[in-house]
């Protein structure tokens, strides 16, 4: 599959850049590859550098607001400096390491509404920098993280949204400053005890983080709260555990210990 990209940048008669996927599906831990075209202007021009960048939409808190801003989170510079000449191509093909850390965007098919995610194309000539419109990126799930989706689900959890907040999980090896929430409406068998349950994925190369917060509905004599539970996942090992028996296991004991039943 391909995707491309035309830039015109530096305005008329000034160098247009094209970027190729060559597929832009892709995992957190993974790469993307493909190749950006350089075509020369009217005119000779010194490029400073080439470079490409993740970016993702995040939510950030300031004080009593909240505002959502896209943020570059990871970025690869493909050359050094060079002269275009008017007229010449100049290619240059690239591979992206996508980091462990990397929001997914899609599950089964089907793209987690409030993500958005794409790669940037940046081209710097005489320290004027030129930026791309956002291209989509699609970031699959890890095996392992799949296996935690698919466990909620044949809990019969049903996706709502997700989106990336600013800022850090407390006790978590955590590189970005950002994590993802994904949000699941519980089914009538939990929905007693639970108004939503959130699911935050951080993934490392030897093992998953998983977090679940679990916001619970208020008893008669008691307002609603949330909690918290916390696990890992070893990826040799995954396919050996019954997550949807754990992960019930956990969501009942956590209601038990409110007072709630379901």
């Amino acid at each position: 599959m391909v995707f491309k990209r035309m830039m015109q940048a530096f305005g008329v008669g000034g160098p247009s850049v094209e970027t190729v996927l060559v597929n832009p599906n892709c995992r957190p831990g993974g790469f993307l590859e493909g190749q950006v075209q350089v075509q020369g202007g009217d005119h000779p021009v010194d490029v400073e550098y080439l470079a490409v960048g993740l970016i993702t939409r995040i939510e950030v808190e300031s004080g009593d607001s909240e505002y959502n801003t896209d943020q570059e989170f990871h970025r690869q510079r493909l050359t050094g400096s060079f002269r275009l000449d008017a007229g010449a191509r100049h290619d240059v093909p690239f591979r992206f390491d996508v980091p462990w850390e990397t929001p997914i965007t899609e599950v089964y098919g089907q793209h987690l509404h409030g993500m958005t995610m794409g790669l940037t194309t940046e081209l710097e000539i005489a320290r004027a920098v030129d930026k791309s419109d956002l291209d989509a990126v699609a970031v699959h799930p890890l095996p392992a993280q799949e296996k935690i989706l698919e466990a909620l689900l044949r809990l019969g959890f049903r996706f709502s949204r997700a989106d990336v907040e600013s800022g850090r999980v407390y006790g978590a090896e955590q590189q970005l400053p950002f994590y993802q929430e994904i949000e699941f409406h519980p089914p009538s068998a939990y929905a007693s005890g639970i108004n939503q349950l959130e699911l935050t994925f951080i993934a490392t190369p030897q093992r998953l983080q998983v977090v679940l917060e679990v916001d619970k509905r208020g008893g008669f004599l008691s307002e609603g709260h949330d909690s918290f539970g916390r696990f890992d996942v070893d990826y040799a090992t995954v396919d050996r555990v019954d997550w949807a028996g754990q992960l019930d296991n956990w969501l009942r004991q956590s209601a038990q210990r409110r007072g709630l039943f379901f």
